[in-house]
């Protein structure tokens, strides 16, 4: 009976151990543009009640030669000429394992158009690297944020 008790001890902390190893996403991101290099905007992620991840636009980084729009521009409803801050530009994220996130929707404020996302937290927890996508991955962009917090 002690075994028992024993195995039972170490299946439950193996068990909630890997719940430890995911990085958390929750908080404020850096997000870097995948053809200049530079900062574009600051993200919160926030995790919602059904455990899914979304995000919004807090702050437009300015750029040298580059003015930002006030609103999203051909965007679908609910997103029609909406405030580009305050946006949700994400949602749906879900925590599939590991550090490994998948099966949200993104929404490209700039053309109007949504895409697939997938994404993976570095394992420190400093870089989150996301994946838009047309159908398939492999048809898409990858953007790397940076942890702000």
């Amino acid at each position: 009976m002690k075994k028992i008790a024993i195995a039972t001890t170490f299946f439950v902390a193996l068990i909630s151990s890997f719940s430890v190893f995911a990085q958390e996403i929750a908080g404020t991101w850096i997000q870097i543009d995948d053809k200049t290099g530079s900062p574009k905007a600051l993200i919160e992620i926030e995790k919602q009640s059904n455990g899914s991840y979304s995000g919004k636009i807090i702050k437009v980084t300015p750029r040298p030669g580059y003015t930002p729009r006030a609103t999203c521009f051909r965007c679908p409803p609910p997103y029609t000429d909406q405030p580009i801050l305050g946006l949700e530009v994400f949602k749906g994220l879900q925590h599939v394992n590991g550090n490994n996130y998948a099966n949200g929707r993104v929404l490209d404020p700039l053309t109007g158009k949504i895409y697939g996302l997938k994404g993976r937290v570095s394992a420190n927890g400093k870089r989150f690297i996301l994946r838009g996508y047309v159908g398939i991955s492999a048809l898409g962009r990858t953007q790397t944020w940076i942890k702000s917090d």
